[in-house]
C-alpha cells in the first residue's frame, strides 16, 4: 500500500519524496553530469548505429541519458520532474526501474530493426513518453479521470507526430532533429510492462 502523503503538497519538495522518488532524482543528476562533459561525452554516449553494430553497446543506455545542448536538457528535466511528482503515488521505485528499462530497450530495438536512416540519438524524451503512457493506464486501471485525459494527450500527440512529424519548433528548441518515432516506440514498450502489471494485479485479486 502506497504511504499516504495528502498532507504535503503535491507539488512540494521534500526529504520523503526525495527518498521515494530516488530514481527519477537520480536520472536527473546523470543527466545534467553527462551534460556538464560537453560534446566529448555526448558523442561517446549517444546511440550511433554503426558504433553499436562493432561492439560498444554501452550505447544503447547511455543514449537516454546524453542530451543536444541545455536547450534540450532542461526541458526533459523539467517534464521528468513533474511527471515524478504526478505518478508519485502510482509507481513504486520497482515500476520506475522496469517502466524505463523497458522503454529504452524498446526504443533501441525499434530504431535498429525499424528505422535503418536513425544513424544517432540521444535524449530522455522517448523514456518521459513512456512513463506518461504507463501512469495514464494505472490511472484507467483505477478509473481516475486523470488517467482518461493523459491517455488522449499521448495518443493525439503521437498521432500527430507520426502523421504530420515534430511538433512545430521542438527540433528549434533543441537544437538538433527530433526522432519521433523513438516517442512511440518507448510508449509501446512502458505499455506492454505496465498492461502484464495490471494483468497480474487483477488475476492476484479473484
Amino acid at each position: 500500500m502506497t504511504p499516504n502523503r495528502s498532507s504535503e503538497p503535491r507539488f512540494g519538495v521534500s526529504i520523503r519524496r526525495l527518498r521515494d522518488l530516488w530514481v527519477v532524482v537520480a536520472l536527473v543528476a546523470i543527466c545534467a553530469l553527462l551534460a556538464a562533459g560537453g560534446d566529448e561525452v555526448r558523442e561517446l554516449g549517444r546511440y550511433e548505429r554503426y558504433a553499436i553494430e562493432n561492439g560498444e553497446y554501452w550505447r544503447l543506455v547511455s543514449a537516454h541519458l546524453v542530451h543536444l545542448g541545455l536547450g534540450h536538457l532542461w526541458p526533459n528535466l523539467a517534464a521528468l520532474a513533474i511527471i515524478g511528482l504526478l505518478f508519485e503515488d502510482v509507481f513504486s521505485t520497482a515500476d520506475w526501474l522496469r517502466l524505463g528499462a523497458a522503454s529504452a530497450a524498446t526504443i533501441d530495438l525499434g530504431l535498429y530493426a525499424f528505422e535503418p536512416g536513425v544513424l544517432w540519438y540521444v535524449g530522455l524524451s522517448g523514456v518521459l513518453h513512456g512513463y506518461v503512457a504507463a501512469g495514464a493506464l494505472a490511472l484507467l486501471a483505477r478509473r481516475e479521470k486523470l488517467g482518461v485525459m493523459l491517455a488522449v494527450a499521448v495518443a493525439a500527440k503521437l498521432t500527430f507526430e507520426q502523421v504530420v512529424g515534430p511538433v512545430p519548433f521542438t527540433a528549434e528548441s533543441v537544437g538538433g532533429p527530433v526522432v519521433v518515432a523513438a516517442h512511440l516506440y518507448g510508449v509501446v514498450g512502458a505499455l506492454v510492462v505496465q498492461a502484464a502489471v495490471e494483468l497480474a494485479r487483477r488475476r492476484s485479486r479473484v
